[in-house]
């Protein structure tokens, strides 16, 4: 019996039960997948309840959203060195009675982006999304652009990706020229600066997947622009956490595509 939940606020539009619910329905597994309102206020109360309960808990697992991915490693100590490095983990998962994070974020751009050392590369925005999407191109590009609101979250995003050359830009910097744009800002925060874009030369990737499309998204493709969706995004990341949850190696090829087929009304 797998007992797992998305952990966030706001939740209630998100899609993850839906997605995990309907993975273990094709695995063939009995399962529990809710989403629960947690917010930085309430998870220290929430993990360390968890945490107490030891091999008497019936969690499996739990994903985590905003604003949960960066407050979490100062609770469950158990990271892997990207998770470290990135300070961002979106997967909460119990192994022999003790808690560990991950970032599946990360292996879901890993998997998703496709560039060469020599790409324009943007990512707007640099909380622990922005930060697993840097992480995952320290060793496929040299130089990356970010544009950000103020400088605070460069130290962060420098250590995320050591072999990068990282440099600040304002929001309103010009998008044309890149090859790949990764958005990772909330919903409505990029919105006023979308009208600013004059080129679509390459792939943009989304975040965000509700509301869609976003105003960025729309006039990325009307200028004949390419755009890897949120909900390609979410789908991606979850593929791992359903493998980390069930213990079962499956056909990431074959689950994608149902999964995908599943929320496309959405």
């Amino acid at each position: 019996m797998i007992k797992a939940a998305v952990l966030g606020s706001p939740i209630s539009h998100s899609l993850s039960p839906k997605i995990h619910s309907k993975a273990y329905e094709i695995l063939g597994l009995e399962n529990s997948y809710s989403a629960i309102e947690i917010d930085e206020a309430t998870f220290p109360d929430f993990f360390n309840k968890i945490q107490s309960l030891g091999e008497d808990s019936d969690w499996t697992g739990f994903s985590l959203t905003m604003p949960l991915k960066e407050i979490v490693l100062n609770y469950c100590k158990s990271a892997n060195e990207v998770t470290t490095a990135i300070n961002s983990g979106n997967t909460l998962y119990k192994n022999n009675d003790s808690w560990f994070v991950t970032s599946t974020d990360y292996l879901a751009f890993q998997n998703l982006i496709s560039v060469s050392k020599d790409s324009k590369i943007a990512i707007i925005g640099g909380g622990g999304t922005a930060r697993a999407a840097i992480g995952s191109l320290n060793l496929k590009a040299k130089e990356v652009d970010v544009f950000l609101r103020s400088d605070k979250r460069m130290p962060d995003l420098i250590k995320a990706a050591p072999n990068l050359n990282v440099n600040m830009l304002e929001m309103g910097s010009d998008l044309g020229k890149y090859d790949l744009i990764i958005q990772t800002t909330p919903s409505g925060v990029f919105d006023q600066y979308a009208p600013l874009l004059k080129k679509a030369n390459g792939v943009l990737l989304e975040a965000l997947y509700k509301p869609w499309p976003t105003k960025l998204t729309q006039s990325y493709q009307d200028l004949g622009g390419e755009v890897i969706s949120g909900k390609q995004l979410l789908v991606e990341q979850a593929l791992y956490q359903i493998e980390i949850f069930s213990g079962i190696k499956f056909s990431f090829d074959e689950m994608r595509a149902q999964l995908l087929s599943h929320i496309s009304e959405d």
